[in-house]
This record gives structure tokens, C-alpha cells and sequence, in this order.
């Protein structure tokens, strides 16, 4: 027999409503959870109340700092949390590094417009001038060509520094490679090919149609009032071939043109200082427009600092001492912080100092943040790219991070480390394995000097093409969210600062 559809719905309704006035209690009704008094539970409340009391600063920023740890993904940062909270005699994986407590947290997409993996140069323009562009070049667009003067001279889009510079704000770059590295480099320079740090390394006929080396770039900044604080390493670029280097007389300068722009910067007035060791570092005052180079090529590992024969300030010192320099503006600054280092021990396969280098990247965000307010300053970590290292295996809780895995790779039997890279000079092929993969000794791989295991055999580890974190602080920083191109960096910082748009 058919049943007429008008009773079947009656008749539903009439058993949902039963339902529901019989098993489904009122949500005040519900007693409190179980687990209340459980650690992981009672913090987790704790952290929800925490991020419920997060109120957007839609205010404008007075000052800016961009942190970028050269080659810091997700992997490296997840890794050196645990290594940190390791080296306190901690298990490490509850620990928390200062930038991953700030408030507002995204994921950045570092591809540029011709490369799926992504170089420095590239992914930092984007992050400077608001728009995505080609890799191996510095603060031009799309429309150049690599290597291309003439194309490079029509290309080039202004940087958030000299944007900055030219609404009256202060200017710094500091960083652990050579300031005329792509990421320092990206802020105050334009060219279509990174490695033109010194006229030497350009073609004549670059030099002849105008182009200017990444070096003068610096010491010529024509915007503002110039660049007041510029740190880091790379002297060779700055002195000419036949100067011998203040601190390793064997070397020499590098440029070409006789010009020795070290001593240019000082004569520019009696206010501009330049340092080349951490004494003279110390001394400088904090009304000085500060250069300081301290190596002739790039900064020392931290892991290796105390062995230079001048000394060098580290990454927070550097940190420290531009902020306090920059402060003395009224009208605010805008500071890119780069741990160029990062980068190069992942290069080299060797996790120990990639891990010390974000330790220390990690030291200085903590350090600004205590310099600076959060209700006038947006601090924004982030990385350019990525790299190969993977975090592996089913190692306890607590193990050592640089140590083994816990357990043998089930084909050969050996043991491995939790920590390796794709690719890179620790490859297990080579003509002479023999037996096979090396089997780790567990007290070589904890030593700084040890390079992890890889898969693919290159001379220098790549980088990776995931997406990168980015962290935000400080006014405007709940516009950092979400997944987006890299190049909206830029927009976010130039807003907060009042410098575009409204």
C-alpha cells in the first residue's frame, strides 16, 4: 500500500520532535569536560582565552622590521624549536622560539615568475617592491632581462627602503652574509643580476651603459637623507684590488675602479662612522650613521665567531645597536634583519649550523620586540625559501634532535639520523661505498661539523619550493594570514607605515 507523502512528513516531523525534546540536552546542561586538570587540556583552554583576547591593532605603524631567516621553512623552524629548548637541557618539544608567539600567523608562496624553486634574489624583491619578478635579479620587474643593463635600467620598481627614505623615516639592512647579498641587497639596490656586487664582477659593457654595481648602490643611496645603519659582512666589495684587508692582510679588495667606498662613507660627513671589529662596533655611538663590515666576504657561523682575529658582533648585537640608532628618528624607520647563515649551512648539508643560526635569528626577534612597542611597531619573520631538510623517522620524545633516529632503516639495517636532506654533500652514492650507506656514528652526527645524510649527490644542497611561515606583530599584523603570494608582504608593510593607498 502506498502511504500518502503528507502523513510520511507529518509522521517524520513528529519523530524528530520527539527526538529531540528527549535526547538532545540543552547546551547548559552539558556538565564540564573530564579532562579538566589534565596539563594538555588546562593549556590548551588557557591558549584558547589567550587568542579569544587578540584585538586587531588597526592603527598605523611608526616603524617596521622585516626579519628574514634566509632558508627558514616550516621544517627548519619546528627543528630548531626543539634544539633550542635541547640546548637548556629541555626535551625541547613543548619550547616555544620568540617569533612563533606572535598573534597573527601565515604561509608565503616563494615561487618567482620563472622558477618552481625559487633563489633569494627573487623571492626578497618580491618582498620589498610588492610585485613578483625573476630570479637572480634585484628590485626590477618582470620585463627584465637577466644580466641585461639596459633592460634592468627600465625595469626597476621602487623598495619599501626607499619609500621609506622618502616620506622622512630612518633606513637600516643588517645581515650575517655581505650586505650586497640578495636579501640586503633587494632593499636599496636595482639589478638585473644579483652577483654584480662590485664593478669588477660586471661586463664592461654594463658598466658603459649605465649600470652601477649593487656596493655604490649603497654608498650612493640617493633617497632621504641616505642609509643610516648597514651591518654586515662582504668588505672585499667595498675596497679596491690593491688595499689589503684590515684584518687578513693576505687579502685584498675586489673592485676594479681604484675607489675604496668605506672611506667615501666616512667622508660624507662627521656623523658617519665605519667599523670593521667588534670593538670599534662598541664604540660607535648611537647618533652615528653606522657601516660596519666585518668580514671581507660573509659574517662567521655563530658556532664559529669566537675564532675570528677581529671579532664580530652577532646577529642580535647588530640587531640591537641599528635599532637604537634608527630610534633616534622622530619620524620612525623601516629595518630588514636578514640570518643570511641559515641559508649556507643548509647549502653545506649541515643541520648543527643551520639550527644555531635560528637560534640566534630567533634571540634577535626577541630582542627587537623588547626594544620596540607593539602598539607603534609591526615586526614581521618570515623566510625567502626553503630547503631539502626533512625531519624523520619515529625517534622518542626527547631524543636528540642532531642524534639517531631510534630505530635501523628496515632494507639495510643501519641506523640513521632524524634529521637529513634531499639532496646536498652528504649523499649516501659514491663510487667508493663498498658495503653501502655509511652507517652513522651516534657521536659523530651531534658534532657541528657533521653533514646529514642525502639522497641526491650535489655539490651544495638545494632549495626547496614550499611555501614559507611568515609571523606577524604589531599594527596591521592581523593582515598577515591566511596563504598568499610572497609580494604581499610588501603591501602589508607599506600600509602599515601610511606609505601607499590611503
Amino acid at each position: 500500500m502506498k502511504i500518502p507523502s503528507s502523513l510520511f512528513i507529518a509522521t517524520s516531523a513528529i519523530a524528530l520532535s520527539a527526538c529531540t525534546a528527549t535526547t538532545t540536552p540543552l547546551r547548559s546542561e552539558i556538565s564540564k569536560p573530564v579532562m579538566t586538570g589534565n596539563s594538555w587540556y588546562d593549556d590548551a583552554q588557557r591558549a584558547l582565552a589567550a587568542r579569544k583576547a587578540v584585538m586587531p591593532n588597526n592603527g598605523h605603524a611608526k616603524n617596521v622590521i622585516l626579519f628574514v631567516g634566509d632558508g627558514m621553512d616550516t621544517t627548519t623552524v619546528t627543528v630548531a624549536r626543539i634544539f633550542d629548548g635541547q640546548s637548556r637541557g629541555e626535551a625541547g618539544e613543548e619550547n616555544v622560539l620568540s617569533f612563533e608567539a606572535f598573534p597573527y600567523v601565515a604561509y608565503a608562496k616563494t615561487y618567482t615568475t620563472d622558477y618552481q624553486v625559487a633563489d633569494s634574489a627573487g623571492t626578497m624583491s618580491a618582498m620589498v617592491t610588492g610585485v613578483k619578478t625573476k630570479s637572480g635579479v634585484l628590485s626590477v620587474s618582470d620585463a627584465v632581462e637577466h644580466g641585461d643593463c639596459a633592460s634592468g635600467l627600465a625595469a626597476e620598481v621602487i623598495t619599501i627602503g626607499e619609500l621609506a627614505e622618502k616620506a622622512g623615516l630612518a633606513l637600516g639592512v643588517v645581515s650575517t652574509a655581505e650586505v650586497t647579498h640578495a636579501t640586503p641587497g633587494a632593499v636599496y639596490a636595482h639589478t638585473p643580476n644579483r652577483g654584480w656586487a662590485n664593478d669588477s664582477a660586471m661586463p664592461e659593457e654594463a658598466r658603459n651603459e649605465g649600470c652601477v654595481d649593487i656596493a655604490r648602490q649603497l654608498i650612493e643611496f640617493p633617497y632621504g637623507d641616505g642609509i643610516e645603519v648597514a651591518l654586515g659582512g662582504g668588505r672585499r666589495h667595498f675596497t679596491p684590488n690593491t688595499m689589503a684587508d684590515p684584518e687578513n692582510t693576505e687579502r685584498k679588495g675586489a673592485r676594479g675602479d681604484g675607489r675604496d667606498l668605506t672611506a667615501e662613507w666616512a667622508a660624507k660627513s662627521s656623523n658617519h662612522r665605519y667599523v670593521w671589529n667588534k670593538a670599534d662596533f662598541d664604540a660607535a655611538p648611537n647618533d652615528a650613521k653606522l657601516l660596519g663590515l666585518f668580514e671581507p666576504s660573509h659574517v662567521k657561523y655563530a658556532a664559529d665567531r669566537d675564532e675570528d682575529v677581529g671579532g664580530e658582533p652577532s646577529l642580535p648585537e647588530m640587531t640591537a645597536k641599528a635599532i637604537e640608532i634608527l630610534s633616534r628618528d622622530e619620524d620612525g624607520f623601516f629595518l630588514m634583519v636578514e640570518a643570511g647563515k641559515i641559508d649556507h649551512a643548509h647549502h653545506g648539508g649541515n643541520a648543527y649550523r643551520a639550527l644555531t643560526e635560528t637560534q640566534e635569528y630567533a634571540e634577535a626577534v626577541k630582542i627587537a620586540r623588547k626594544m620596540t612597542s607593539e602598539h607603534d611597531t609591526l615586526i614581521i619573520v618570515t623566510a625567502d625559501h626553503g630547503h631539502t631538510l626533512s625531519f624523520q623517522g619515529y625517534p622518542a620524545k626527547g631524543n636528540n634532535i642532531l642524534g639517531l633516529s631510534g630505530s635501523n632503516a628496515r632494507a639495510d639495517g643501519k641506523p640513521y639520523t632524524t634529521l637529513a636532506y634531499a639532496n646536498g654533500p652528504g649523499t649516501v652514492f659514491s663510487k667508493d661505498l663498498g658495503d653501502g650507506r655509511p652507517a652513522p656514528d651516534a657521536d659523530e652526527v651531534t658534532g657541528k661539523d657533521y653533514r646529514q645524510q642525502a639522497l641526491i649527490p650535489t655539490g651544495s644542497e638545494t632549495h626547496g619550493g614550499q611555501d614559507v611561515p611568515v609571523y606577524a606583530s604589531g599594527p596591521k599584523a592581523h593582515l598577515i594570514g591566511g596563504v598568499f603570494e610572497q609580494n604581499y608582504i610588501f603591501h602589508v608593510m607599506a600600509d602599515a607605515l601610511g606609505l601607499v593607498g590611503e
